[in-house]
C-alpha cells in the first residue's frame, strides 16, 4: 500500500512537470501548401478536403486542436505529424521529382480507396470524409498524376 501511494505521487508529480515541455509546433513552414495547390490546382472543394482533413499531418502548417496543450497528448500527435510528413509532405512538393509526385498521388489515392486516411484517430474528432468528398478527392489525384506521367514520358525520350 505503502508503495502504491508513492507511485500514485510521483505519477502525479510526472504529468505536472511535463505540461511545461511540450513538442515544437509544426508552424514553420514558408510556402506552406501554396506551391502544392498552385501545381495540382485544387478546385475550391478540394483545397477544402485537403485543408480539413489533409494538411494538418502532412503538410508544414498544422491547425493544432485545443487538447494538443495537454501533455502527453502533444506528443503522440507530433508523432503522427511527423510520421505524416515523413510519408507525405505537400509543403516539401517542390523537392519531388516528377516521379515522385506521381508516386505520392498514387499512395494518397491507395490510402484513400483502402480507408487507411485519414486515420481513424483523426476521424474519431474530427469527422471522416464523405462519400461524396472521398470519389471527388479520388478523381482528382488521379487527373493530376496524368501531368506528372506526361513529365516522365517527357523525360524518358
Amino acid at each position: 500500500m505503502k508503495y502504491l501511494k508513492y507511485f500514485s505521487i510521483l505519477s502525479l508529480l510526472t504529468l505536472v512537470v511535463i505540461q511545461f515541455i511540450k513538442p515544437d509546433k509544426n508552424n514553420h513552414g514558408y510556402q506552406s501548401v501554396s506551391l502544392f495547390e498552385k501545381e495540382t490546382v485544387p478546385t475550391k472543394q478540394i483545397a477544402m478536403i485537403l485543408k480539413n482533413n489533409c494538411y494538418d499531418c502532412h503538410s508544414d502548417q498544422t491547425n493544432y486542436p485545443w487538447y494538443n496543450n495537454i501533455s502527453p497528448i502533444n506528443y503522440w500527435l507530433e508523432e503522427h505529424i511527423k510520421d505524416g510528413k515523413k510519408h507525405f509532405n505537400v509543403s516539401a512538393w517542390d523537392a519531388y521529382s516528377a516521379r515522385k509526385k506521381d508516386h505520392k498521388l498514387e499512395e494518397l489515392i491507395e490510402y484513400v480507396e483502402q480507408g487507411e486516411m485519414p486515420l481513424d484517430s483523426y476521424t474519431w474528432l474530427h469527422g471522416d470524409l464523405s462519400n461524396q468528398d472521398t470519389e471527388t478527392l479520388l478523381q482528382w489525384a488521379q487527373i493530376s498524376r496524368i501531368e506528372y506521367q506526361k513529365q516522365m514520358l517527357e523525360l524518358a525520350k
